[in-house]
């Protein structure tokens, strides 16, 4: 960070937005895995790394505080409150692939079955006939046992009429999709919004209400480009950040130069 910008997070602007500026900083380095074994430095070594005043440093720590994200445990100083994971946006994975070896992922199936009338929207991102049911499946997913997300699925029915009879709480449902129809997945759209928890999203994910969650639609297709599953994610965004390698053009794709 240059002088300048050392001085404007010290003096020149105000005190809320030096504190903001801090917290975003903060929140990237949580996110990024800087603090290993979850304890935050002390104000002064903060403010030393940041740039920033130890007023501008207290508050930024109050707003991760007030987001759910550190908390300040006397004796000890300001820990991580919980482990931030990383879910590639450039690869199709199911949830406990993209997490393996961070714990176990579990599944508590709250509804599963035939549905006479999807929504519009899914019946359409499906390609149903009129009149074509699907199978809906929706999942509460918990790492080591804290909720991490929401997850609402819209199957076809011949496809989702057989993944019924197989193990929805042990299995991520990519895999038990593929078993299945008997081919890989191919690729999928996604879209990824935030949104806030309304009150019944936040008991499950045990948020507070009106915390931010990542909301993600997705549409999965197998390998011959057949619609297969229609998904509507809500995850908790203290614990899983999202992340990409993006190109911007051929000649990086193909590794030939700048």
């Amino acid at each position: 960070m240059d002088d300048a910008a050392r001085a404007g997070w010290v003096s020149s602007s105000p005190r809320a937005e030096r504190a903001r500026r801090a917290a975003e900083v903060l929140r990237r380095d949580i996110a990024g895995g800087a603090f290993a074994d979850g304890l935050l430095p002390d104000e002064r070594v903060l403010g030393a790394r940041l740039g920033a005043s130890r007023n501008a440093v207290r508050d930024a720590l109050a707003l991760l505080r007030d987001e759910g994200l550190v908390v300040r445990r006397r004796g000890v100083g300001t820990m991580v409150v919980a482990p931030w994971y990383g879910h590639g946006l450039d690869r199709l994975e199911g949830l406990a692939e993209t997490l393996a070896g961070h714990g176990a992922v579990t599944n508590e199936v709250r509804a599963a079955g035939r549905v006479d009338d999807p929504p519009d929207g899914v019946a359409a991102r499906l390609g149903l006939a009129p009149g074509e049911g699907a199978v809906r499946i929706e999942r509460l997913r918990r790492l080591e046992g804290e909720p991490l997300s929401l997850d609402v699925s819209y199957l076809p029915a011949d496809v989702g009429g057989a993944v019924l009879g197989l193990d929805l709480a042990g299995r991520d449902l990519f895999a038990l999709i593929e078993e299945v129809a008997g081919q890989r997945l191919g690729r999928a759209e996604v879209t990824l919004d935030a949104v806030g928890a309304g009150p019944g999203l936040a008991g499950l994910l045990g948020v507070a209400e009106g915390a931010a969650v990542f909301a993600v639609g997705r549409l999965t297709r197998l390998a011959d480009g057949r619609p297969v599953d229609c998904e509507d994610i809500r995850i908790r965004a203290d614990r899983l950040t999202f992340h990409a390698t993006l190109y911007r053009g051929a000649a990086e794709r193909r590794g030939s130069g700048p």
